[in-house]
């Protein structure tokens, strides 16, 4: 791996100020999921330096909260700054452990980094409340307060925005943090933390733990009380139990968990336009978002034309290493992603489904995958009910509007969802109807910082990024002054 800056190549934990290996010299492996490379060790840290980096932030809370909000918006702006300068290695660090193409790559830390620039701001923006008293011999407030240590569970996906979206509101309202990134992806966030060490972060405000043992840290962060605030991004399965482990002390929680989003092809839609959007939508980070379309539906008076334009689009997609500019689909990240997309593509076909268009593994990419168009999918098969988070794109028809929004809105998840039309009345009846945290309309993307991102139903709870993504590290607290005389 080629840096400009080869210290933010890191394989320690980062605890109160220091960089520090597993107190049992434990360590796991690091791979290149593009050619099985392997790339470094790492500390494998366990429950001792969980609770080590726990007590160093806990330490860290006062003098953190007690800094003007001017002052943590100026070390947040210069950790903001910090990572544009090292955009490039960021990058490089990202392609070769997660497997994005180096377009995508640099993206997401622009994207990342944006989420810092924005709560940097918002901290001095934290506004409190007087309210109109009822008596004249009363003043009311209301006032704002950090809730304090604050604890993030990031997956593999999104290796650096994941975490800068959780961590610089929490930052910014004046919370320590102490971050567990996916063991498949560390480097990408020690790398962070060596440039919020370079930032002037105080000991014990930022730490990073690197660890294989997710089930022992979770249920640390968990059980420890003073940890005040968890936000998760993974799997619906486990932030249903990291949400069970934090009922006993009635921790704060935040869960960003799996989707299934529709996208929706009315009749009157630009159906060029909605095939880029589909594309973009579906094939980003080779389906491996959760906000990515798993199920495409299309009226069935354009169905076919959509379909062939979708096939011609995703047929010209590139699979190759990430580092090739001529590449559009990098690798999936583990063998056990291929053999799910297998999976659900065989008990589809097994079922009635069709393959419009690949199907197969890369023959000169290890863990790549065509890029993939089953027809005659329906809502009852596994690979419309569960996250694919693959290169595999379903087709299924529809007839009418109202049943469009029925077989979108038949699914446990209400993350994102898509729908390309035109007629205005229909634009906002579809939008409104559909039960999902987030809705692009003849758009195929759809977060920014600007905006707040997170679902309903089985798909979690709270928002980040916007001006409401702070309001899960506060705590409102409300004064009431007697006044005599």
């Amino acid at each position: 791996m080629q840096l400009t800056n080869n210290s933010l190549l890191q394989t320690q934990s980062f605890i109160n100020g220091q960089w520090c290996d597993a107190n049992n010299g434990d360590t796991f492996k690091v791979y290149n999921p593009a050619d099985g490379n392997l790339l470094a060790e790492v500390a494998d840290a366990g429950q001792e330096e969980v609770t080590h980096a726990i007590n160093a932030a806990d330490t860290a809370w006062s003098g953190w909260r007690e800094l003007a909000a001017k002052e943590r918006a100026t070390i947040l702006r210069r950790w903001f700054e910090l990572i544009l300068t090292a955009r490039e290695d960021l990058a490089t660090i990202m392609t070769t452990e997660q497997g994005k193409p180096l377009t995508e790559a640099r993206n997401e830390v622009l994207y990342g980094a944006s989420f810092i620039e924005w709560f940097a701001e918002e901290a001095k923006r934290l506004y409190g409340d007087i309210i109109p008293a009822h008596g004249r011999d009363k003043r009311l407030l209301v006032v704002k307060q950090p809730i304090g240590v604050a604890a993030a569970i990031t997956p593999w996906n999104f290796p650096l925005a994941m975490i800068t979206r959780k961590v610089a509101p929490a930052l910014a309202a004046g919370c320590p943090v102490v971050i567990k990134p996916s063991e498949l992806t560390p480097l990408s966030a020690l790398a962070l933390a060596k440039l919020a060490q370079q930032a002037g972060f105080p000991d014990g405000v930022f730490n990073v733990i690197t660890s294989t043992k997710a089930d022992v840290v979770g249920k640390t962060i968990c059980e420890d009380s003073r940890v005040r605030k968890l936000s998760f991004t993974g799997s619906t399965a486990v932030g249903k139990l990291l949400a069970q482990q934090c009922s006993a002390n009635v921790k704060k929680v935040s869960l960003e968990l799996g989707g299934n989003a529709p996208f929706i092809v009315f009749d009157d839609a630009d159906l060029d336009a909605a095939v880029t959007g589909a594309v973009i939508s579906k094939f980003r980070n080779a389906g491996q978002t959760c906000v990515c379309t798993n199920r495409i539906l299309v009226q069935d008076s354009v169905f076919e034309a959509f379909s062939e334009k979708f096939r011609i689009a995703v047929d010209a997609l590139v699979v190759g290493n990430g580092f090739d500019e001529h590449t559009d689909i990098g690798p999936l990240i583990e063998e056990r992603a291929l053999q799910k997309v297998e999976k659900l593509i065989a008990d589809a076909l097994s079922n009635g489904a069709a393959l419009l268009t690949g199907g197969y593994r890369s023959q000169s990419l290890s863990h790549g995958f065509q890029p993939t168009i089953l027809t005659g999918v329906n809502n009852s098969m596994a690979i419309a009910q569960e996250e694919i988070f693959g290169p595999v794109a379903t087709l299924m028809p529809f007839t009418t509007e109202s049943e469009a929004i029925a077989i979108a809105n038949d699914t446990s998840s209400g993350l994102a969802a898509y729908f390309y039309a035109r007629d205005i009345s229909r634009i906002w009846r579809v939008a409104e109807a559909l039960e999902y945290g987030m809705v692009g309309i003849n758009e195929g993307i759809i977060s920014t910082e600007v905006a707040p991102f997170g679902g309903i139903k089985e798909s979690g709870i709270g928002r980040e990024g916007s001006k409401y993504g702070i309001d899960d590290y506060i705590e409102l607290k409300y004064l009431c002054m007697g006044l005599s005389g």
